[in-house]
């Protein structure tokens, strides 16, 4: 491993700014730290609140990122506190917390990381603290002292694992302590401190050591296969992608039981390789490669026994034996190890391997699904690295139960945001990339929801998703070209969201096109394109909806945007009037339908949405105004007249509508049209 310490970049630099540098440092290694993971500290002289100086610690916060931390992310413990606990014995973890909660610089704020007293102990200015994946491949197999002896001899300290806590506080204080020569001290299962008298020195010490586990894994590996031979090699790139589209909206459903739940599908080289080994079965048994990873991973995956991942019915019954076991595994666990006042928190895995096809992870959204698979990916390499020395182990069941339940661990899931309205939901809007469905796809995200921003203007799509992102986070929306004519475009915008996202819950049918003429002059081209786009484009992307839907066994939403000319068509505007039409018998017979399955079908009928509407091009502007005797500058504020509320109606008017039809606040509602149109009394739905 390489340092990237650039000392002109820091020659401005020094205390806790200097260790923020230092920290995102380590932070960009994700073979060091992944999502929230390890912690630094510096030990600087302030002034506390009477004035006088004292010396302070400065360690991350817990549940913060090294690779994103800012100052606000290190709160100040005082250190006279910290050392006032050096003669005590032991101490519980929630007196702990208290306690620290007491000696904070700035009361009330971040609380500090579950190792603070680690780093205060250690006497050293900068102090850092990471589970290096090199460093857990050489403790976590069965050869570890005499792998450790032979790599590193007496530089380096190692201790036996041990829960973060008071303890083991004290004894790397104590054998740092009785070992003045040693330069590092290795955490067994879990991972590595470093220290010195500058941040560089520190975070180079971390480099230097991880550097000489890296030469003797790469030597330990040489010409070696990983996890042993193949038993279930991959299947070919377009049928893997046709077996997770078909699997995926069910294990959806199926994961989603307690809780829904958004999937990410992975299925590079290492996955493959891992899911399809003879050995894997066990191995992916056995373990976290470090103890913080439990709240995300769990303990184990889940392994999928199947050697037909090509067959959907055996696969999905391979699948569902694989996770009712993984299910009655998981609260034997539980009951076995449960504590006075422990909960368990659910019964379903995070990461389910299924070889041949490759791992599906779970997650509140997006990002976490992503982070779960990150961090399942690091393991994999551990489990690869560590099975080179010897047999690959970690934690005892007793030890996972106390990391996965322990409520310091635990107190980092809460500092996440209250979830809203649409969480956990995963919508499609189609002709998103302006007007309505731009409205309607950046509200739908702003309540939560993940949104496919699909249109056939792709760049529109796109310059649509990356406002979302920008607004909600990467991961929050996928820009998808999409023709509603073409079965094929359809089909592959829906394989898209299902292997990004593993399903659908919420349909917004939305892109239409416009044309003005009388029917004596209309020419057979313009009839048949309205009612491609205005009417075959919507069955088209319901029923690939309902595809997704009805497998998956969430129930769902789809919501049609149509017009107030279904109620009460225009003079001139017969192609449109007609196939709009259309769109809104087809979404009642959706209702019918969908109904069974918990699927609802829902219409908004609005009416001259002119601000940002590729709807009203030049040529419907004019041939609209002639079709009303006025002039076509003078068209918008005919239409703003015309309505009782004599209302201007907005692509977020329409939006909010969709919204509530498509939020579990319309959850008994189906068949239903709701008018977003200021008040046309010949439009009143009857």
């Amino acid at each position: 491993m390489r340092s990237r310490w650039d000392e002109s970049a820091t020659r401005a630099l020094d205390g806790l700014d200097l260790l923020v540098h230092g920290s995102r440092l380590i932070g960009a290694e994700t073979s060091l730290v992944v999502w929230g993971g390890g912690n630094t500290s510096i030990k600087t002289l302030e002034r506390d609140h009477r004035g006088r100086e004292v010396q302070v610690l400065r360690v991350k916060g817990s549940g913060s990122d090294l690779k994103s931390v800012q100052r606000k992310d290190f709160p100040g413990v005082r250190m006279d506190d910290i050392r006032a606990l050096v003669t005590r014995d032991d101490m519980g973890d929630q007196e702990m917390v208290a306690y620290l909660a007491h000696a904070l610089q700035e009361p009330g704020g971040p609380r500090p990381s579950i190792e603070t007293l680690l780093h205060g102990f250690v006497e050293a200015y900068a102090v850092v603290h990471t589970h290096a994946d090199a460093i857990v491949s050489l403790t976590n197999n069965d050869r570890a002292h005499e792998v450790l002896a032979a790599v590193y001899g007496k530089d380096v300290i190692t201790l036996p694992y041990r829960r973060p806590g008071f303890r083991i506080s004290r004894a790397v204080a104590t054998a740092i302590a009785e070992a003045p020569e040693a330069r590092a001290l290795l955490l067994e299962r879990h991972g590595t401190i470093t220290w010195g008298a500058t941040v560089r020195e520190a975070y180079e010490a971390t480099i230097e050591l991880i550097t000489r586990a890296e030469a003797a894994i790469a030597e330990q590996r040489r010409g070696g296969a990983v996890f042993g031979p193949a038993r279930v090699p991959p299947l070919p790139p377009a049928a893997r992608q046709a077996a997770a589209v078909a699997l995926a909206p069910r294990l959806r459903g199926r994961l989603s039981r307690p809780r829904r739940v958004v999937l990410g599908f992975d299925d590079n080289a290492d996955v493959l390789d891992f899911v399809g080994a003879a050995e894997t079965a066990a191995l992916s048994q056995v373990g976290p490669a470090t103890p913080d990873h439990t709240i995300y991973t769990k303990r184990v995956p889940c392994f999928v026994e199947t050697d037909r991942a090509d067959d959907p019915g055996a696969l999905w019954t391979a699948v569902e034996r694989a996770l009712e076991a993984f299910g009655r595994d998981d609260t034997a666990y539980f009951e076995a190890h449960r504590v006075p006042g422990a909960e368990q928190l659910d019964a379903s895995p995070r990461v389910v391997l299924v070889p041949g096809l490759g791992m599906f992870t779970a997650g509140r959204d997006r990002r976490t699904a992503g982070i779960v698979s990150d961090i399942y990916h690091h393991t994999i390499h551990v489990i690869g690295n560590a099975a080179a020395f010897g047999r690959y182990v970690s934690l005892s069941p007793r030890d996972a139960f106390d990391v996965e339940y322990w409520p310091l661990e635990l107190y980092k899931l809460t500092l996440a945001p209250p979830e809203k309205e649409l969480a956990r939901r995963v919508a499609l809007v189609t002709g998103a990339g302006s007007g309505i469905g731009r409205a309607v796809a950046r509200l739908l995200a702003a309540e939560g929801a993940h949104v496919a921003v699909t249109d056939v203007d792709e760049p529109a799509a796109r310059a649509v998703a990356d406002e979302i992102a920008v607004a909600g986070g990467a991961g929050r929306a996928l820009a998808l070209p999409l023709d509603v004519t073409s079965e094929t475009s359809v089909r592959a915008a829906f394989e898209e969201i299902v292997l990004a996202y593993g399903g659908l819950d919420i349909l917004v049918s939305n892109a239409g096109v416009a044309h003005s003429a009388p029917v004596d002059r209309m020419a057979l081209a313009d009839w048949e394109r309205s009612f491609a786009v205005n009417a075959t484009g919507h069955f088209l992307v319901a029923r690939e909806a309902l595809r997704v839907l009805i497998p998956q066994g969430l129930g769902g939403a789809l919501v049609f945007v149509a017009t107030k000319n279904v109620m009460s068509p225009g003079k001139d505007f017969a192609a449109y009037s007609a196939a709009k039409a259309a769109e809104a018998q087809l979404a009642k017979v959706l209702a019918l339908e969908g109904a069974p399955h918990g699927i609802r079908s829902n219409i908004v009928n609005p009416d001259a949405v002119f601000q940002d509407s590729k709807l009203w091009s030049e040529d419907v502007r004019r041939e609209r105004a002639a079709a009303q005797g006025i002039a076509p500058d003078a068209l918008e504020d005919f239409y703003r007249k015309r309505n009782l509320l004599a209302a201007r109606v907005l692509p977020e008017d329409v939006a909010h509508a969709v919204l509530f039809l498509a939020s579990d606040r319309a959850a008994k509602t189906t068949g239903c049209t709701l008018t977003v149109d200021g008040g046309l009394k010949d439009a009143f739905p009857r």
